[in-house]
């Protein structure tokens, strides 16, 4: 049995994010897109291993994902069938032969998601599926000292609809703002991500940006003693799963 390592990035906008399971199963999904390609090309029932499940609407520029099957095809040519069949706006980027054990999930060191907003009066066109429209500027170094605040470990429950046998504690690595004048752009890095933390975090600095929030009051949301927490979730449409890290 041979072990795959695919690399992806996805148009997210009309899938119901990477698997979608329980009382709202969809087979609209990028998953399942991706593994009715792989069974026609080998014939077999493939199961993939993601790196991290993207909701609804959110994109990716470096998702991972992984497969076991028996097939005698070379990374080149399961590149080429992939990107043949599947639809246009998902493209696997890379196909690695990896060793047994490797498993995408499980193996991950971190997850990197990117947040872009545009914050010019008019927004751009041909750009308003990938960019959440502010349509004013944001206070970028207010930004800045909430970002200070989340890094470190943290319990995130309170940034997560996680169920409560789950562990909701995680460790954020990196949290930065970039500001060009016409875009502001977060990154969050971090161990991992629990259901819906990014956006629940995206949200609150965007409060943050606008005025509407001090960056103190981060600290609040992270105690389990306040009654504070983060009520705003960031829209999807400029959220990107930017990429997953793994040992060498």
């Amino acid at each position: 049995m041979r072990n795959f390592k695919l690399k992806i990035e996805y148009d997210g906008g009309r899938y119901d994010g990477w698997q979608r399971l329980g009382a709202n199963e969809s087979t609209n999904t990028i998953e399942r897109k991706i593994t009715d390609v792989l069974t026609k090309m080998t014939g077999e029932e493939i199961v993939l291993a993601v790196g991290l499940r993207t909701e609804q609407g959110v994109h990716a520029y470096g998702q991972t994902a992984s497969f076991q099957c028996n097939t005698k095809q070379s990374c080149r040519e399961i590149l080429h069938y992939l990107n043949r069949y599947l639809p246009r706006d998902i493209a696997v980027i890379d196909v690695m032969e990896m060793p047994e054990r490797f498993h995408a999930s499980l193996n991950a060191k971190s997850r990197t998601y990117l947040y872009r907003i545009d914050v010019n009066e008019v927004p751009d066109v041909f750009e308003r599926r990938y960019k959440y429209n502010a349509f004013k500027r944001l206070d970028a170094e207010k930004m800045k000292q909430a970002c200070k605040l989340l890094c470190g470990v943290h319990d995130f429950r309170k940034f997560s609809s996680a169920k409560k046998n789950k562990s909701t504690v995680k460790e954020i690595y990196r949290a930065e703002v970039f500001d060009d004048g016409g875009e502001v752009q977060i990154t969050l890095e971090a161990n991992d991500f629990l259901h819906n933390m990014a956006r629940l975090i995206f949200g609150t600095l965007l409060l943050v940006g606008n005025k509407e929030l001090e960056p103190e009051e981060i600290l609040k949301m992270l105690d389990a003693k306040s009654e504070v927490k983060p009520e705003t979730m960031a829209d999807t449409c400029g959220m990107f799963l930017q990429e997953i890290k793994y040992d060498k």
